[in-house]
């Protein structure tokens, strides 16, 4: 196999895994009763408040669809939406303490590993741990 094959077979193996296998997005989204991209957004607000522009840009959606996201968290009391001090055209948005609560929920069924992983052993997991760490160093550099 080449280099570029090879990484192609470690890339869908690894897609396989995290979101074939052990998808745990539909997990989240049951236990919180919201879409998972509302349990997304909770948990990039959770470091601290953002723009709306920000938090699109951070889930990866257009602000349209970010404004329907932040409705519907706002109706349910997860989050609050405040005016800039610098610019009353910005709405700044925070998580309230009850969307703190379903964000740390979210980000622990999303942080257990599944059983498969669980069950390497102790050299296997710390080698896979270095290269994940190592791939993850490398995508930092590039974004």
């Amino acid at each position: 196999m080449t280099r570029s094959a090879d990484a192609a077979q470690a890339w869908q193996a690894m897609r396989t895994l995290v979101l074939d296998l052990h998808d745990r997005r539909a997990e989240v989204s049951q236990a919180l009763d919201l879409s998972f991209i509302r349990a997304k957004a909770l948990s990039r607000l959770v470091a601290g408040p953002l723009t709306m522009r920000e938090l699109a840009g951070r889930l990866g959606t257009d602000p349209p669809y970010t404004t329907v996201v932040v409705d519907d968290l706002e109706r349910r009391g997860l989050v609050r939406r405040s005016t800039s001090p610098d610019d009353r055209r910005v709405k700044i948005v925070s998580v309230t303490d009850s969307g703190a609560r379903a964000a740390d929920i979210a980000d622990r069924i999303l942080s257990e590993p599944p059983p498969v992983l669980a069950a390497l052993d102790g050299p296997d997991l710390a080698e896979l741990t270095r290269i994940l760490t190592q791939l993850l160093a490398g995508s930092n550099e590039f974004s």
